[in-house]
């Protein structure tokens, strides 16, 4: 069992990428002054790029502990796919007041309850830069890592009307922790409450009676920060309101990693969870893909096509691939007539070549992960 000092540390650890330009890198993003009474005390940073279309999309990124929102968004490029793609982006960022080593308080009751804290500070911000700029309410999404993955999921339960869909990296589920040791237990996967509390902790955060957003949740196998039962955790809390079964609807390996979905009754994937084989939250060094729910997209480091004619969804999920592999994989057509396309040269790497592998598909949901 590994010692807090020692999580912390290896936290600490991960705070710039290996060239250090994570914390410092020029950031193209503008803080948000006002948006409301602020009860979480957070600070807020967007980017909206220049000659945006009417009603765009808006995803909401949250960083992980020791973070910042400039070096979140260095290492996952989330501006920078807003401006190829015309989608506003939003990053709540904590500060050291709340929290001196700036993780979320995903396991402060009064940080996750609806109309109070860091998730209504969050909510405030939405709401800002959705009347701002005329974001369309139909396409808001959220996506967090770690700790930021844990206040996504509480973003999600305690406001489900707001967002469409959401993406869970190397997260917690809602509620599952009252104090900073039950969420150090949680994060080694002990004491995680069973189903039914889960359940009824998302059912009782807010009045909504559906619809609910779709659930994308990421996962590393060899992560010994936060455990892999706590995305199983995930999955269950989401299944009921979803009225998914208890087993997937389908199991699929994607390029050596496992991807399991729970369809509701109307057929569409409303859960999904990946299993990243062998690597941990941290592994970014290699390469990305970029996951969107209902249909892929996958691409190589600084790659990506998306068809025109096909409503973007936002946000995605950024992890290595294998040594020696890239994650381009042929995309299944969607449903609506967004066929996927591909542009380059199938299968191979590109390394940073914007004209290298990418694919297309509809109907998604994204983050990415650092």
């Amino acid at each position: 069992m590994r010692s807090l000092s020692d999580t912390l540390e290896r936290l600490a650890r991960f705070r710039k990428d290996k060239s250090g330009h994570a914390a410092t890198a020029r950031s193209r993003l503008s803080r948000l002054q006002r948006f409301g009474s602020n009860p979480g005390a957070l600070q807020a940073w967007y980017h909206v790029p220049v000659g945006l279309k009417e009603s765009p999309a808006l995803v909401v990124v949250l960083h992980g502990c020791t973070q910042n929102a400039a070096g979140y968004d260095h290492a996952s490029g989330w501006s920078k796919i807003a401006e190829d793609f015309g989608f506003a982006v939003l990053y709540p960022e904590q500060v050291p007041a709340n929290n001196p080593n700036v993780c979320f308080n995903w396991f402060t009751p009064s940080d996750i309850r609806r109309g109070q804290g860091e998730v209504h500070s969050i909510r405030q911000m939405v709401e800002t830069i959705i009347v701002e700029y005329g974001i369309d309410r139909r396409r808001v999404y959220i996506t967090g890592l770690s700790a930021g993955g844990a206040m996504a999921n509480a973003a999600l339960c305690a406001y489900p009307e707001i967002f469409t869909g959401g993406a869970i990296i190397a997260g917690l589920p809602f509620a599952a922790a009252t104090t900073v040791p039950e969420a150090f237990d949680r994060m080694r996967g002990h004491g995680i409450p069973d189903v039914e509390s889960l359940r009824s902790r998302l059912s009782g955060a807010s009045p909504h009676a559906g619809p609910w957003p779709t659930i994308s949740v990421w996962h590393g196998t060899n992560d010994r920060t936060v455990a892999e039962a706590n995305a199983k955790a995930i999955i269950a809390q989401w299944s009921g309101v979803h009225g998914v079964p208890s087993n997937p609807s389908s199991v699929e390996t994607v390029d050596g990693h496992k991807r399991l979905a729970w369809r509701d009754r109307s057929g569409r994937d409303a859960i999904e969870l990946y299993l990243i084989e062998g690597y941990g939250p941290w592994d970014t060094t290699q390469g990305r893909i970029w996951l969107r729910t209902h249909s892929t997209i996958y691409a190589g480091r600084g790659n990506f096509l998306y068809p025109a004619h096909c409503p973007l969804m936002g946000p995605y999920a950024v992890v290595p691939p294998p040594a020696g592999k890239s994650w381009f994989r042929t995309a299944r057509a969607a449903t609506s007539g967004c066929a996927p396309i591909t542009v380059g040269s199938a299968g191979r790497h590109s390394g940073g070549n914007r004209k290298g592998t990418a694919l297309g598909g509809t109907n998604a949901l994204t983050a990415p992960h650092q």
